[in-house]
């Protein structure tokens, strides 16, 4: 029986278990469902920056500190809502893209925490940022911030800290590693602090503190994803000679031998991780489970 367009989508997004397309679509469904209100209050007769001010006042995140404990959500809310359409198209293709290589080396659980810890770590250094340097002192009472930006840098920067010689082919550049994109992403963003997308730039830059700190802390055994455990079982994609990755399956216990683990990630730093096949992709993952 074919599905319909709305039972694929709702699939994807509700019962694939993925979160990528979790967010996205979340991202998308809020974006739409705004832009729809907005036509009918347009063809009302009314203006549509009604419809602006109260995500300004309700949705945003505040810098004024006098605003948080009555809009102390915003934290959370901000990060599904968008400016306009470009804003979303961007921040979901870059979601679209990482997330599906994230997800190929770690679990669900830890792509929502990197998501949306991202997202609050995008708010506060924001919001740190304006209170900080003088120049933004006379925007602290009106300035305020939304979009995915921060918690989609977080994916980004934890992808590129985790795998950093992965790379993927864009348009005019041919194969480029996905350390030189998140290094160009980061130092756009540096730029841009002095433009007027300020608060939007030191968001970015605050989710991708927090996506580089999670990998590297994952990488000496802390999963901060996990809270109920001190100490996680963390396999590192780069690893001792001697040592071997062991998993069960089907109670009987296997070993991925260290040098096949080797060879593929050697691989993956001349060629990409698209040209590994499926069985080379499956060990790896395996491996990164443990």
């Amino acid at each position: 029986m074919n599905k319909t367009l709305f039972e694929e989508l709702k699939f994807k997004v509700l019962q694939s278990g993925s979160p990528v397309f979790l967010y996205i679509g979340i991202n998308t469904l809020i974006f739409v469902l705004t832009a729809l209100i907005t036509v009918v209050v347009f063809l009302s007769g009314n203006s549509a920056d009604g419809i602006k001010s109260i995500i300004q006042e309700y949705v945003a995140f505040p810098v004024s500190l006098d605003k948080l404990p009555s809009r102390f959500y915003t934290i959370l809310t901000y990060q599904f809502f968008h400016s306009g359409i470009f804003h979303l198209l961007f921040n979901m293709l870059w979601l679209y893209w990482m997330g599906k290589i994230f997800l190929d080396f770690l679990k669900p659980r830890q792509f929502h925490f990197v998501y949306l810890a991202g997202g609050f770590a995008g708010a506060i250094f924001f919001s740190l940022a304006f209170h900080i340097f003088p120049v933004f002192a006379k925007s602290i009472a009106e300035a305020s911030v939304i979009g995915s930006s921060g918690a989609v840098m977080a994916i980004v920067v934890a992808t590129a800290t985790l795998v950093p010689d992965y790379s993927i082919r864009l348009m005019f550049l041919g194969d480029v590693k996905l350390k030189y994109l998140a290094i160009a992403y980061i130092v756009l963003d540096i730029i841009g602090v002095a433009s007027v997308n300020s608060g939007g730039s030191f968001a970015h830059l605050g989710g991708a503190i927090l996506g580089f700190s999670y990998i590297k802390a994952l990488g000496k055994g802390y999963d901060w994803s996990n809270l109920f455990k001190r100490k996680a079982k963390v396999t590192k994609l780069k690893v001792n000679k001697n040592e071997n990755y062991k998993r069960s399956s089907n109670s009987k216990a296997e070993t991925v031998a260290q040098t096949e683990i080797d060879a593929i990630l050697d691989k993956i730093s001349k060629t990409g991780y698209d040209k590994l096949s499926k069985e080379e992709k499956e060990t790896l993952f395996k491996a990164s489970k443990y």
